[in-house]
């Protein structure tokens, strides 16, 4: 095969699998929607969305068309070109943390080896932070071009949710680099063969990087940008259209890419116990859709976990909120840190 040949090739595979990603990845955050309401009608004793298709299977699809279908409004004052790129921003952030995650073993075939990675960079815990940390600047030049005081302190909570929470979160996430020797999410993912899942070892970590995803997520009890009841909407308030369903359509792929970043991390991503039996016996195609199914399941069952959580516990105040950063969970993360890098020293 010719080089032409080949670089051709590579990039039209990448194409397929960037639009598969991005499509299923879209798919899953939009019934995402449909399933929150439905979980806090079962936790509230209602029927919840049952009106468009079948047990309401087709409102996400009549909630996407009424937004589209809603008038377009920008405020006379605000910041128009900026105004315009918060949501943007928030919205391409999101999606573009898929590239570096694993999401299945690589198949051989005749014709030559398929990755199910987009971009295996031998940084991809720093890519993912570095994006996450962007993704914060949509809501923030979103809030601020509102020129609305409410969208300002929305901003500004947001601002330091992110910087008091990230810190905890990578702290926990060097306790775990430790014992991989990689921040390739590949070789993270290729560590955990089988069911030797990093949440046995880093049960602590775990918990510190679960509660700082709550807060990175804007969620409930942590979603004091939003909360209604001091800030009306927070940093959407001005938004309306697709730029309101960009936010709103963001903080679910958000959810999504967490919860398939959590179960990479500290649950084996694609990994799952007799799978080396499964390769003995089964062809290399259908191992790859196995191991991505696997992966899926582990994201959609933290996706319900997020759900669960923010239908029974109440809001946070917001000194509680930094206490709970700053006070507890950085400490406790140092703690992890240095217990592991004791424990790694002394088996070494």
């Amino acid at each position: 095969m010719s080089l032409l040949a080949f670089t051709f090739s590579f990039i039209i595979e990448k194409i397929i699998l960037i639009s598969v990603i991005l499509g299923g990845s879209l798919g899953i955050a939009m019934y995402s929607t449909w399933a929150e309401r439905k979980v806090a009608a079962i936790m509230q004793d209602r029927k919840g969305p049952n009106r468009a298709g079948p047990f309401g299977f087709l409102q996400p699809l009549a909630d996407g068309l009424k937004l589209f279908m809603k008038e377009e409004i920008i405020p006379s004052f605000s910041s128009k070109f900026i105004f315009i790129l918060g949501p943007s921003l928030a919205m391409l952030m999101a999606l573009i943390t898929s590239a570096v995650i694993p999401w299945g073993p690589s198949f051989v075939s005749d014709k030559g080896s398929f990755s199910l990675q987009v971009a295996d960079i031998n940084i991809g815990v720093l890519f993912v932070f570095g994006v996450v940390s962007l993704g914060v600047y949509g809501i923030m030049l979103g809030a601020w071009a509102s020129n609305n005081k409410f969208s300002l302190l929305s901003a500004l909570r947001a601002a330091s949710q992110a910087i008091s929470y990230e810190l905890a979160m990578g702290i926990s996430l060097i306790a775990l680099i430790m014992l991989s020797g990689s921040l390739s999410l590949n070789d993270i993912v290729a560590n955990q063969h089988g069911i030797n899942w990093y949440i046995f070892k880093q049960p602590l970590g775990f918990l510190i990087f679960l509660v700082c995803a709550f807060a990175e997520l804007n969620r409930a009890p942590f979603d004091m940008a939003e909360c209604e009841s001091e800030l009306i909407g927070g940093y959407h308030t001005e938004f309306s259209s697709m730029k309101l369903g960009f936010y709103l359509f963001a903080e679910y792929i958000n959810m999504f890419i967490s919860s398939v970043l959590i179960s990479t991390l500290y649950f084996g991503g694609y990994n799952y116990p007799g799978m080396d039996w499964v390769a003995l016996h089964a062809s290399p195609i259908l191992v790859s859709v196995i191991g991505v199914l696997v992966l899926l399941a582990k994201a959609i069952a933290f996706i319900l976990f997020f759900m669960f959580i923010r239908w029974t516990l109440p809001r946070f105040r917001y000194d509680q909120l930094m206490n709970l950063g700053w006070k507890n969970l950085i400490p406790l993360a140092l703690f992890n840190m240095l217990l592991t890098a004791a424990i790694v020293l002394a088996l070494n």
